[in-house]
């Protein structure tokens, strides 16, 4: 059975809910602004967040865990930092020693920012974050289980989303900033190998014996790379955090809405727990998933699961189903993508599959602990120009894609509970189809 034909007077009850996402997205902004993970600002928001659910949820609990929420993004001001104390060892002969620190920094940069392992966290100070977990139980025995979840943190500022939709017309000088520090930091790679190759392990001090040579003009070249490469120390600021509307308090507020729903009109799933999750600590890694998960994964074998990421409800025109996540590296689910599929039909939408190409969403760190999921979002890839900018306000919110998010969940939901996953074992996923 569908939603539309269990749900008495449904197109209205869909406005209704949307209605209550959108004042619930913009009172959470007026009562705590921007949301830092593991501030009090994000724990009054998901507070809030627990309230709206206490009454329609047979349990509702926020989970602690400690993370440091400066870990994820501190690569960026140490790569520098790394690079300029590498062009200094290049400078006085000691390309060994430069070698070593470049792919020092290039290792943390794939463990932390496109693996997001916890490379630096010991190194950060730590602070207490929670998730906010929400069940609703179903009228009979749980046969299965579906979780919804979106984060309830907010980003720190990216200054070149910002300017460059500002001043340049375009997102695209985010892009060209990180491009141009990866090609700097490669070529400071290459230098140390090509002296290593000329001069051997021990090369000796070059600047003072070959003043004129080869590896004297290296020297001059890598230490002077130091200044286009300090653009990477304007990429975020830790002190401006933006609001956060659309990412994420809009795919709280559609799993919210959900529960929301069925609970206001006393309806309850058949066979199908629906557990709600408005997490913390996305912004800085998916620090919240990986502990909902960590704390869940094992016991959730129990019955058949299936977690749906959402992310960002703002974009009509790009709503997608995420097939792989953390920058393409991890595979989700076909079953559970094309379950989020039917249920798009199912609302009158035919939603593309693609591929998280830079960044990630909770659904990366639920799938590698072993739960099955997909990812849903609705926001332009460019990236959009709010896309961790202080654009990203309740005022700019778009109620007809939220609306379209929930109406889809709502099949989803009812779409699981009918069948399970059974009818989407081996289907086939792919990019645009």
């Amino acid at each position: 059975m569908t939603a539309r034909e269990h749900i008495a007077g449904y197109e209205s009850k869909v406005r209704e809910y949307t209605n209550f996402a959108t004042r619930g997205i913009k009172n959470v902004i007026k009562a705590c602004g921007p949301r830092e993970c593991g501030s009090e600002a994000e724990r009054k928001a998901q507070e809030m967040m627990a309230k709206e659910l206490e009454n329609v949820c047979d349990s509702v609990t926020l989970e602690s865990f400690k993370t440091a929420p400066h870990a994820f993004l501190g690569w960026v001001n140490l790569a520098f930092w790394t690079f300029f104390g590498a062009a200094i060892a290049f400078f006085f002969g000691y390309a060994l020693i430069s070698l070593v620190l470049l792919l020092a920094i290039l290792a943390v940069i794939v463990l932390e920012f496109l693996m997001y392992k916890e490379a630096l966290d010991v190194i950060y100070p730590k602070k207490q974050s929670q998730n906010v977990v929400g069940i609703r139980k179903p009228e009979g025995e749980v046969k299965r289980r579906l979780v919804l979840c979106g984060h309830a943190d907010s980003a720190y500022e990216w200054h070149y989303t910002y300017w460059g939709d500002k001043y340049f017309g375009t997102v695209k000088l985010l892009v060209a900033v990180i491009a141009l520090g990866v090609c700097i930091l490669f070529v400071g790679i290459a230098f140390s190998i090509a002296a290593l190759a000329k001069e051997g392990l021990f090369s000796g001090v070059w600047t003072l014996g070959e003043r004129y040579g080869a590896m004297q003009v290296l020297s001059y070249i890598f230490c002077a790379l130091c200044v286009p490469l300090a653009s990477v120390l304007f990429f975020k600021s830790w002190k401006h955090l933006v609001d956060g509307a659309n990412d994420n308090l809009s795919g709280c507020f559609t799993a919210m809405a959900v529960a929301k729903l069925l609970g206001d009109q006393k309806l309850r799933l058949k066979n199908t727990e629906l557990v709600v999750v408005c997490s913390g600590g996305e912004e800085c890694g998916l620090r919240g998933a990986k502990a909902f998960a960590k704390a869940h994964a094992a016991e959730y074998t129990d019955v058949e699961t299936a977690f749906i990421s959402l992310d960002t409800m703002r974009d009509f025109e790009h709503m997608t189903i995420y097939h792989r996540d953390m920058t393409g590296t991890v595979k989700l689910d076909d079953a559970v993508c094309a379950l989020v599929r039917a249920g798009g039909k199912t609302a009158g939408y035919d939603l593309p599959y693609s591929i998280v190409f830079f960044g990630s969403s909770d659904g990366a760190a639920a799938q590698q602990a072993g739960i099955r999921t997909a990812a849903f979002a609705a926001m332009d890839p460019a990236p959009a120009a709010y896309y961790h900018t202080r654009l990203d306000t309740a005022d700019n919110l778009d109620p007809k894609t939220l609306e379209a998010s929930i109406d889809i969940m709502l099949e989803v939901t009812y779409q699981f509970d009918t069948t399970g996953l059974a009818p989407f074992e081996g289907a086939v996923v792919k990019t645009g189809g």
